[in-house]
């Protein structure tokens, strides 16, 4: 539950006109940025918050629940914040981003909206869009394997082993059949070839053969 001191939230009510937006955004090496679209700088919590960088609040989705929600900000290139080089570098990759409603005439009254993960910074002429997701959409990631009846290694990595030397312009189609047909290499195939697929449900007893539970193939 967010909390709101007493007097900042007095402030909000009446619409005062002294409150500002500050981003404070902390890499994963530790360096710790701020910006405001205020006209001066400030400083919150220690972090001098840059008003020369440009940054405005972009478009920003986001519900009741479990939903991920998603932001955007835009702002300046420049030497003493965001430059091209640490972009390009990846030091801004998966940084976390926390948007701050403050009075800029006391910095101390402030109340955090939200917090995000740098998603993507992209640049846009002179000046960058940067893309947050919110602490929800980790919930959505696919974590671990799959279960599936096709083989989810790459030919010839690590999990599959094969040589691909021996096989010049050969393709894997991740099938079982060719895994141990083409490639003869069905000790190492990643997938679950038994799985009960689509075709179970309309599988019908055998009238011969053998009845031990083995394998259908």
């Amino acid at each position: 539950m967010r909390e709101i001191p007493d007097e900042m939230a007095t402030r909000i009510e009446s619409g005062a006109a002294t409150l500002c937006h500050v981003w404070r955004l902390s890499r994963r090496d530790g360096v710790e940025l701020g910006f405001t679209d205020h006209d001066r700088d400030l400083t919150v919590d220690g972090v001098v918050c840059r008003a020369a960088s440009g940054w405005t609040a972009g478009a920003a989705e986001s519900a009741v629940g479990p939903a991920a929600g998603s932001f955007v900000a835009s702002g300046g290139l420049d030497d003493d914040a965001l430059t091209e080089d640490d972009i390009r570098a990846g030091l801004y990759d998966g940084a976390r981003v926390a948007l701050w409603r403050v009075d800029w005439r006391d910095p101390t009254l402030a109340v955090r909206l939200w917090t995000a993960t740098l998603t993507r910074l992209r640049r846009e002429g002179q000046a960058f869009v940067a893309e947050m997701e919110g602490p929800l959409a980790a919930l959505e990631r696919v974590v671990g394997r799959t279960y599936g009846r096709d083989c989810d290694a790459i030919l010839g990595d690590g999990r599959c082993r094969v040589d691909t030397t021996a096989f010049p312009g050969q393709t894997c189609d991740k099938r079982w059949a060719t895994c141990t047909g083409v490639f003869g290499n069905g000790l190492n195939f990643q997938g679950f070839p038994d799985i009960p697929g689509d075709d179970f449900l309309t599988a019908h007893p055998a009238g011969g053969g053998r009845h031990d539970g083995g394998s259908r193939r």
